[in-house]
């Protein structure tokens, strides 16, 4: 009944619209009290909950995103992805995905692809004459690339979680990520197709080999990340910080960023790393209320009962972090539930890294669905839209993302093929 009320308080403040952290520290506070621990202890759990090394690398993986945003990252690759698809009819929706997969190679979060990709793509796209609800919808769902694709936020907090490899979670992700982007490039096709009218434009050679240009340093910050974890010569925390010190050096080159640009995109960093940090720690206080109540031990028995297919296990998964995913933030989910579902996973013969890999990509999809949907305000900040108008645009998107999760969950070899190959 404690644990009932629990959920339900902070389900009630989420609803009230009180922010994630709070709505889950203050009825955790209140089951301490009533259980006789102390506000001192809820203070050490929070503590104990942010300290860890791997989860340094999740303000500097924020600070590279900004940095490039700042930079100017994001124009360069559109205008490369323009010059080089000027002969696709559609080509601007096209360029929509390509330019995320570029970006996301150095973001590793979906809010800094929305923000910053979305005040181009949109107005270029309803300019050229598509509609509005079908360019917010394809610039919203090809932002989730970016928390997939390495350097993925999402993962280094799972890897931290879960005690296992970062590089090879990383590694996992690449494929998945990918799909994602052939997914929506098929949808398009299937869309362009039904509404003709969308013309190629003559192929520019100079215009292509000047963005080619352009575009060859920020694509650096990739290698330096991947390369570095993935060859061993790197941390991620320490690639992280090499890439974001790599940023600033290119935009001191480009003269596209200035001290008060520094200054703004060092803020945002804060900002969002606050945010991330003070989750963490409310994750940290609920994971103490849930192993007090034994709720993994329980859950095991109770999914042990229900079926002994690690399929069927998975899709209970998938449903749990897409309803999850609804109405509770991403990581606040990851930090309170792989905990629980990790070892229980693992008694399955599922592989923690596709486990992993399954997971943040349901989540993900959480990002486009109210009334948490983070992805969905930025993007009506970013419009002046309003949030219902923009998930209109949306809800055609998520079937190709949902199958392309399906495919990821029935063929984990599409997922583990690249980290065995890397030698994970």
């Amino acid at each position: 009944m404690e644990l009932l009320l629990l959920f339900l308080g902070i389900l009630v403040l989420m609803f009230l619209r009180v922010p994630v952290a709070f709505s889950i520290m203050g009825p955790c506070l209140v089951y301490f009290m009533a259980n006789g621990l102390s506000a001192g202890m809820s203070l050490k759990i929070v503590f104990d909950s942010v300290n860890s090394f791997p989860l340094l690398a999740v303000p500097l993986f924020i600070l590279v995103g900004v940095t490039a945003n700042k930079v100017g990252v994001a124009d360069r690759l559109f205008e490369f992805c323009l010059a080089a698809m000027a002969r696709v009819p559609g080509n601007l929706a096209y360029v929509n995905v390509g330019t995320s997969v570029g970006f996301a190679w150095m973001s590793g979060s979906a809010l800094a692809d929305a923000a910053g990709l979305g005040k181009i793509q949109v107005p270029a796209m309803t300019k050229a004459g598509y509609p509005f609800r079908f360019a917010t919808g394809l610039t919203a769902s090809s932002a989730l690339i970016s928390p997939v694709m390495p350097p993925s936020i999402p993962a280094v907090i799972f890897a931290a979680v879960g005690t296992i490899s970062t590089g090879a979670l990383f590694a996992a992700s690449v494929v998945p990520a990918l799909l994602m982007a052939v997914g929506l490039c098929v949808y398009i096709a299937i869309w362009i197709k039904r509404h003709p009218g969308f013309e190629s434009q003559p192929f520019d050679p100079a215009r292509f080999w000047r963005a080619a240009v352009n575009v060859i340093a920020p694509l650096g910050a990739p290698v330096i990340i991947l390369g570095g974890i993935m060859g061993g010569l790197f941390t991620p925390t320490e690639a992280a910080g090499i890439a974001g010190l790599y940023m600033v050096v290119l935009g001191c080159v480009y003269r596209t960023i200035t001290w008060r640009g520094m200054w703004q995109a060092a803020k945002e960093t804060v900002f969002l790393t606050g945010g991330i940090m003070l989750i963490i720690g409310a994750a940290g206080m609920l994971g103490r209320v849930l192993a007090q109540e034994q709720v993994a031990q329980q859950l095991s028995r109770l999914i042990s009962d229900f079926t002994e297919s690690p399929l069927v296990f998975l899709i209970l998964i998938i449903v749990l972090m897409l309803v999850l995913g609804m109405v509770i933030d991403a990581t606040a989910v990851i930090l309170v539930a792989v905990p629980v579902l990790l070892p229980l996973a693992m008694t399955f013969g599922i592989d923690p890294v596709h486990f992993g890999v399954v997971v943040i990509m349901s989540l993900m999809i959480g990002l486009l669905t109210p009334p948490v949907g983070s992805v969905l305000y930025v993007m009506s900040s970013v419009t002046g839209r309003p949030v219902d108008e923009i998930f209109r645009g949306i809800v055609p998107f998520l079937t190709p993302m949902i199958i392309v999760l399906l495919i990821v969950t029935f063929f984990p070899d599409v997922v583990m093929f690249l980290p065995r190959m890397l030698g994970f």
